[in-house]
């Protein structure tokens, strides 16, 4: 009888074996008049598209680009992009829900955090955006309903690459352990406007259409990341370069 028992037990881890196995598989802003949504052509979304999207996560690690929640597993992640929740309102990363970068951005990364968190423990990054290889980027540039000398006020021209291209800059804001949320910035993400601005903050702050905590809260991100090596731009609070574009090509393939 036990000999039975043994081989049902056997025979029942085969199958469960077998069956796992078979199973197995910078865009520019621009000032408050221009519309928050735009038209994209969706027409030009097909099958061949889709199928490419669905590997880019191996083309990202087989590019030699770092997870970085493996590696910073303190770092929250939400990739916009991989969600309707952007101004294209539509989610062009498809599976892909892990933000990558160069492994070096991510050491960077890390500095930055323990710069956070030795003046705010109850502070950590989350993550918006990272590597957007070129790829997706002429998608992008493509599905814009504009003629070809306005697009680059939405999207960085995929003919000149931008540094998320190269997997050296990286979106992010703060995010509060206590409360379970993000800071308030004073625009959302992926915002076109001077309320986005680094460099209109004070004429924001005067007109009122800022307040003192949202400047505040932007100038803790920017300290920590400032501590870190990375460089902000003058029209988007959330991004953070690590390297200028000579130094990333000098660094660095694009990642396609």
């Amino acid at each position: 009888m036990k000999f039975i028992y043994v081989y049902f037990f056997l025979g029942a881890i085969f199958y469960s074996c077998s069956k796992n196995s078979s199973e197995d598989s910078s865009h520019k802003n621009i000032e408050d008049s221009i519309p928050k949504e735009i038209s994209v052509n969706n027409s030009k979304i097909n099958s061949s598209w889709e199928n490419k999207i669905g590997a880019l996560e191996e083309n990202l690690i087989k590019s030699g680009l770092v997870n970085v929640a493996e590696e910073i597993p303190d770092v929250k992640v939400e990739l916009k992009y991989s969600t309707t929740d952007n101004f294209f309102g539509e989610d062009v990363y498809d599976s892909l829900e892990d933000c990558y970068l160069q492994a070096e951005v991510v050491d960077m990364l890390s500095l930055a955090l323990g710069s956070l968190q030795k003046k705010h423990p109850h502070l950590t990054f989350l993550i918006y955006d990272g590597v957007r290889p070129l790829s997706v980027q002429k998608h992008l540039w493509e599905q814009i309903d504009k003629p070809d000398s306005l697009k680059p006020l939405y999207v960085a021209d995929p003919n000149k690459g931008s540094l998320h291209n190269y997997g050296v800059a990286v979106d992010l804001t703060l995010f509060d352990l206590k409360t379970g949320k993000p800071l308030d910035m004073g625009t959302p993400y992926d915002y076109f406007g001077y309320l986005a601005y680094p460099d209109k903050e004070e004429e924001m702050l005067n007109s009122g259409r800022l307040n003192k905590e949202q400047i505040q809260n932007r100038l803790i991100l920017r300290e920590a990341m400032k501590d870190a090596g990375f460089d902000i731009i003058g029209s988007e609070w959330w991004h953070f370069n690590a390297f200028s574009l000579e130094q990333a090509q000098k660094k660095y393939q694009i990642v396609k």
